[in-house]
């Protein structure tokens, strides 16, 4: 009897080890149907695109057809975003390498400006005799823009342009780290400044009315040219100068450009944009920072390097009375005419 039962175990094992034997086998079969199914799908694709039948649903979408969901909002149910894709890489392969140029390439011309020009000196020497220039309101309102605009140009640049300008240098977490700091900065110093900037364009918008002499002014380059032709030459300007007209309605365009997008992007729950939308906002938005970061780098070169006594004036309100008679001598004359010119004492 102990003989007879060792044959069912014997059978048991060997059914067994042929399951195992066999599995493998079976696992590769089912593994090449898959891939052959694969192979056949991809092979049909393209037949599929050549009869050129345009797809139902996409067609639809297309039209303007809209889905279900549960999300609030006007554009909730859009399917797709129809934009153009060259906007997407517009803002990394264009928009970010300009805006460093405009930065750092605007301080490397104009450095090498004063090192051969050397700055605009009063011909006449300082008088040591202050006029008032700007009330203590302008110049509240003057720093209340200019500290947030340079923090938002020093932000942006990271966020825009971070990786382009800091990359290699150092490297892509340390960029990362920089642009999480930059982000929170960026949006808070905007409020200040738009605020300030729109004051600013509306209290300062009847200095810079054209003038006919305004055009003598840029044929002449302002009289800053130490050398050649243009030495010597002070040309007339009213309380604003031509070049500072030209910086204020650029300004006031940009300005309101740089402010509209950045309400959009800041505030997309209160203004409930298009995908679209966010997208031009975006683009127009460092567009319009790359010409305010340029002008910006005149300006303040302008009245800190290039003309002498010109940064007084933006300090204390007050400028020395022979800078006023150089650079000013349309605006000097008139309220030296009317008796509205005040000095300090």
């Amino acid at each position: 009897m102990s003989r007879w039962w060792r044959l069912p175990l014997l059978a048991l094992l060997f059914s067994v080890g042929a399951v195992q034997a066999t599995t493998p086998d079976a696992d590769e079969q089912a593994g090449k149907a898959l891939m052959a199914a694969q192979a056949a799908e991809l092979q049909a694709a393209p037949a599929a695109q050549a009869t050129n039948e345009p797809d139902p649903l996409w067609t639809s979408v297309r039209a303007g057809e809209s889905g279900r969901t549960s999300a609030q909002g006007p554009f909730a149910g859009q399917l797709i975003n129809a934009y153009d894709p060259a906007l997407v890489s517009t803002r990394s392969d264009t928009t970010a390498p300009v805006l460093a140029l405009a930065l750092f390439g605007m301080i490397v011309v104009l450095a090498l400006f004063v090192l051969v020009n050397g700055p605009a000196k009063l011909s006449a020497g300082f008088s040591n005799t202050l006029v008032k220039r700007w009330p203590k309101t302008d110049v509240l309102i003057h720093w209340l823009m200019a500290i947030p605009c340079l923090l938002l140009i020093i932000t942006g640049l990271m966020l825009l342009a971070g990786r382009f300008v800091f990359g290699d240098w150092l490297g892509p977490d340390a960029v990362g780290a920089m642009a999480a700091m930059a982000k929170p900065i960026h949006d808070y110093m905007a409020i200040p400044f738009a605020i300030a900037a729109v004051l600013a364009m509306i209290r300062w918008m009847k200095h810079n009315v054209p003038a006919g002499y305004d055009l003598k002014w840029f044929a002449s380059v302002g009289g800053y040219i130490n050398f050649g032709p243009f030495k010597g030459k002070h040309p007339d300007a009213g309380f604003s100068n031509a070049g500072e007209k030209l910086w204020f309605w650029s300004f006031t365009l940009f300005g309101l450009i740089v402010i509209g997008s950045g309400v959009i992007m800041l505030f997309p729950n209160l203004m409930e944009p298009t995908r679209t939308t966010s997208l031009i906002a975006i683009t127009l938005h460092g567009l319009s920072a790359i010409i305010l970061t340029g002008f910006t780098v005149v300006h303040i070169f302008m009245a800190t390097v290039l003309s002498e006594g010109g940064m007084e004036c933006m300090v204390s309100g007050y400028c020395d009375e022979n800078w006023a008679k150089q650079h000013h001598n349309v605006w000097y004359d008139e309220i030296k005419a009317d008796g509205s010119i005040e000095y300090r004492t």
